[in-house]
């Protein structure tokens, strides 16, 4: 019966890492999609903030996509970064808000 117990409990444990694990790897594919988004000429920051927001809506949940800002900035040439502040899942998809907090970077393309 204990063995039962330590088995369900250490297989759990295992689910919610590759729960946490699979929802960070997301939204940071999401970031860096977004910000190669904005990246693209004719395109701006909002645009890079609303795919992301798209991707993770479409993969984890809108409640993961609440919090998601870019900026352009950098030293000689303009890189844009797409930055996600998001919960990190401790048991099931409740944890920890603002927890999970992932950048993804870009250099801005330009004519000519």
């Amino acid at each position: 019966m204990l063995v039962t117990v330590l088995l369900a409990a250490l297989a759990l444990a295992v689910v919610q890492l590759a729960l946490a694990l699979h929802v960070r790897n997301t939204v940071l594919d999401a970031a860096a999609e977004g910000a190669r988004y904005a990246a693209l000429a004719g395109n701006g920051a909002a645009d890079g903030v609303a795919r992301t927001r798209a991707l993770i809506d479409a993969a984890v949940s809108e409640s993961y996509a609440r919090n998601v800002t870019a900026s352009v900035g950098g030293a000689g040439a303009e890189v844009i970064e797409v930055r996600v502040r998001a919960t990190l899942p401790l048991v099931g998809l409740i944890g920890l808000e603002a927890a999970l907090d992932v950048r993804g970077h870009a250099v801005v393309e330009t004519y000519g």
